[in-house]
């Protein structure tokens, strides 16, 4: 069974593999972690536990919040996420997790928030081709026809149009684990994850490997 760890993206940088390659990496500080609270069949209704991250000061949290903490003696945490599970965990609550899960070239899952973009055209939402780009067209980056006038009658149902782009939630599966640094808790994968630097990410075990090796 595989847990999982809350931490931040710290940026990118590059590094050289084992075959002396120079590779783009993502720098993540994952954890410590502490364990809130460990739920079970016969309480709750299934297994998981409930994690922190990130330290904070008592007089930023809620009452509630600082007091479902403070119930298993750990120090404030500014994040909480519960992590679903398919049997009875060996950790307990009050136990801290930490890179110590994950061990260099595994593969692993991270998953993050995207960078918010705004309101966007369809060019830069959707790499649309555009309209003519001279001539007086007036439709240079607009969408173009999208209803018809008989046939069908009515736009599509998940017809690409303008919005907001990014800031949604996002996976990124099966990147390498290059190296670990135990001593300060941080993770060297290959290849980039989503969000911004200082934004929160969940790491966790891949769930995909079978393909991957594969491929």
């Amino acid at each position: 069974m595989k847990l999982a760890l809350l931490g931040k993206k710290l940026g990118m940088t590059q590094i050289y593999d084992s075959d002396n390659q120079l590779v783009p990496v993502t720098v993540i500080q994952a954890g410590p972690c502490p364990v809130v609270q460990v739920k079970n069949p016969e309480r709750d209704g299934y297994h998981a536990i409930q994690i922190g991250f990130s330290p904070q000061k008592e007089s930023r949290l809620t009452k509630g919040k600082l007091g479902h903490i403070r119930k298993v003696g750990v120090d404030p945490v500014s994040r909480l996420q519960e992590i679903r599970l398919g049997e009875a965990p060996e950790q307990k609550e009050g136990d801290v997790l930490n890179v110590s899960l994950f061990s260099e070239g595994e593969l692993i899952d991270v998953v993050g928030t995207t960078k918010g973009k705004g309101f966007q055209g369809v060019m830069k939402r959707f790499r649309t081709r555009g309209g003519p780009a001279s001539h007086g067209s007036m439709t240079h980056r607009r969408i173009g026809s999208i209803g018809l006038c008989q046939t069908p009658g009515h736009v599509f149902k998940n017809q690409k149009m303008p919005g907001h782009m990014g800031a949604v939630r996002r996976t990124v599966q099966n990147l390498k684990v290059l190296k670990i640094d135990a001593e300060k808790n941080l993770l060297l994968i290959r290849g980039n994850v989503p969000g911004a630097n200082g934004d929160t990410v969940l790491v966790r075990a891949a769930k995909k490997t079978r393909k991957a090796q594969a491929a």
